[in-house]
């Protein structure tokens, strides 16, 4: 039996085929958000199906989350990123108790009970200053790839600070940097330490470990590093933290299809 798990994000749209009876992942696929974002989630499930020698009968059920999950055609329902998250993680990483999740355009906090289900949540959806965009933007005001900010902030032995908390005025304030002469390590070093800090202002002033890091941010190198010292604990970056909402959205799929009576993981409506 064959689940799918799409996530249409603001900045990117992923989706994932899991092989429901061993909850194995069978393949995974990322692209980026249109314009027409109708036509961007249908797209991304056939080229996943097609990829895989697999047609849309086979498949048993699809579940979309994510900021445009609902124009996403191909799905039989819909779940937000919030339980589909918490379920990624718990399936990745069972001992979790909070995870940090920086995706594109937001970020959240999540408290996990044992069970992966969703104690309580915050998110930061209303600035940019702590998300991918805002890397983005820094990688292309200094002319780096984004794949380079990590091993260059390593470098680092002064990272500039950073404080204005919006991105707008931060994106100034580099400018003002560059002008000054700091050099370009020092600020993507205090640009991860900004990020990191706006996270931990989402914990409030407890923060139970294990903690896991997911998202598209947390595949840049450094941010764990970065992470771990704003909130003081170890952090541990989920595998494959892009794919957490689609593969948690498939493990919803598969749940649906086949719910276990001794199951009390999240199983949606968050």
């Amino acid at each position: 039996m064959i689940c799918v798990g799409i996530d249409a994000g603001s900045r990117a749209v992923k989706a994932l085929a899991l092989d429901a009876p061993g909850l194995e992942t069978i393949g995974a696929m990322v692209t980026d958000q249109g314009v027409q974002q109708q036509e961007t989630g249908d797209r991304i499930f056939a080229r996943l199906l097609a990829a895989h020698g697999l047609a849309p009968g086979d498949v048993a059920r699809t579940v979309a989350t994510g900021y445009a999950r609902n124009l996403v055609s191909a799905a039989d329902t819909t779940v937000t990123e919030i339980t589909c998250h918490a379920c990624g993680v718990h399936h990745r990483l069972a001992e979790a108790r909070t995870v940090v999740e920086i995706g594109g355009q937001d970020s959240k906090l999540l408290r996990l009970q044992a069970d992966g289900s969703v104690r309580d949540f915050a998110m930061n959806d209303r600035c940019a200053a702590g998300t991918g965009r805002f890397l983005e933007m820094v990688a292309d005001k200094l002319e780096v790839p984004l794949a380079d900010l990590g091993a260059l902030a390593s470098r680092s032995a002064a990272p500039a600070a950073i404080s204005s908390m919006c991105a707008v005025f931060a994106e100034t304030e580099i400018i003002g940097l560059l002008a000054s002469g700091t050099e370009p390590k020092d600020i993507i070093a205090g640009v991860f330490g900004a990020i990191a800090a706006r996270a931990t202002t989402l914990a409030g002033p407890r923060l139970e470990p294990p903690v896991a890091f997911t998202g598209g941010v947390a595949m840049v190198a450094g941010m764990d590093k970065a992470l771990a010292e704003a909130i003081g604990h170890d952090v541990a970056v989920v595998p494959d933290p892009q794919f957490t909402g689609a593969l948690g959205a498939a493990l919803l799929a598969a749940r649906q299809c086949h719910p276990a009576p001794e199951d009390r993981g999240p199983t949606g409506g968050m």
